[in-house]
């Protein structure tokens, strides 16, 4: 896709026509028009200022997209991209930059496991996921964004509003994931372990949109049991939720408030994953699915609150990447300040040496 094509692209996904970009942009409007065409070159200064006012860095329109992204593109047949692809283009883009020059960043790769055929493989490729991520058995998953960055996947977020629950691509080593931080800490971790299953068995690209908000099938319904079995591992969770309807003076609902609270779960994840594993019947699905843990809960049951992926998050390695390459002056910091994606100010980031006289004679000599 030539530059011109892209500009149509984007105008058209900002919903904006050919004579609004080319007045913000100071431009003649059949100007643009021949761009859009191919028929016109773009000159540096004026495609500086459509990024700027279309929302998009430049290198988006000079280069190409991600071959997955790209292939995934090709398939929608002219559908408009979503946000989440939008993003995922960006965060790809970075995170190979950012290992190009610093390959620590993703210091190893598991070799890829099968797709699970039936629940039950769903259950042991979580148990494997389990084992790659230095879980024991009993374990709950707590910042599942950290212990993924150690097998090679970058997990992201930023609030999406209203859309994809998450995306995945593969790179060349590791892989990006980005979760919508819209949602709740609850379905945020879901969606993150469910991207961690497509990593796991190496799917290109894959982009979800409600994970195990309504009933799946193939694939999709088996990541999903895999998600739930990372972050509710199915013996742990046996044990414990027998040991929690025992306490004196608590209930059931009591069990599901300890139980989401320990695995950071929310309800409707909860309430599904007892019922797979045969700790409740039907009947008690929707009642779990219905409970609020109020903040009496948190302070009678001394309950610790978690709010893992919030928006905007970066994996903490990528982060110390940015800044490892920063403190070399390999990037400047506004590159710096963009690739950590507004967290840091550049007063946050760190004070650099100033160069020493005779550093500065031989560079100006």
């Amino acid at each position: 896709m030539g530059i011109g094509a892209r500009v149509a692209e984007a105008r058209s996904e900002r919903g904006v026509t050919q004579a609004q970009l080319a007045g913000a942009v100071g431009m003649d409007r059949t100007a643009l028009a021949k761009i859009e065409s191919g028929s016109r070159r773009v000159a540096a200064v004026e495609l500086v200022a459509i990024a700027r006012e279309l929302g998009r860095r430049v290198e988006w329109f000079v280069a190409e997209a991600p071959p997955a992204l790209a292939s995934y593109r090709r398939g929608t047949s002219g559908v408009a991209v979503q946000a989440i692809d939008t993003e995922l283009d960006a965060l790809v883009r970075d995170a190979e930059f950012v290992t190009l020059h610093c390959p620590e960043l993703v210091a190893g790769q598991p070799e890829t496991l099968p797709h699970p055929t039936t629940l039950e493989e769903a259950e042991e490729l979580a148990t494997t996921a389990r084992g790659l991520l230095g879980l024991s058995s009993e374990q709950p998953a707590h910042d599942l964004s950290r212990l993924v960055a150690c097998i090679g996947l970058l997990v992201f977020s930023e609030d999406l509003g209203e859309g994809a629950d998450a995306g995945t691509v593969l790179l060349r080593r590791g892989g990006v994931a980005l979760v919508n931080g819209h949602w709740r800490v609850g379905r945020r971790r879901l969606a993150t372990a469910h991207e961690l299953g497509h990593y796991l068995v190496a799917d290109e690209f894959s982009l979800d949109w409600r994970v195990a908000a309504v009933e799946a099938s193939g694939t999709e319904a088996r990541l999903d049991r895999f998600a739930r079995a990372v972050l509710l591992p199915r013996e742990d969770l046996r044990a414990r939720w027998q040991e929690w309807l025992t306490i004196p003076d608590e209930s059931w609902r009591d069990a599901a408030v300890r139980a989401a609270s320990h695995y950071e779960t929310d309800m409707a994840t909860l309430s599904r994953r007892l019922y797979e594993v045969d700790l409740i019947d039907r009947s008690r699905v929707d009642d779990i699915r219905r409970v609020q843990t109020k903040q009496a809960d948190i302070v009678e049951k001394n309950l610790v609150v978690r709010d893992e992926l919030a928006p905007v998050a970066l994996p903490r390695a990528f982060e110390q990447a940015v800044l490892k390459l920063y403190r070399r002056e390999v990037i400047t910091s506004d590159r710096a300040l963009g690739l950590l994606r507004g967290t840091f100010k550049e007063s946050s980031l760190p004070t650099l040496p100033s160069g020493s006289e005779a550093e500065i004679w031989e560079v100006t000599s």
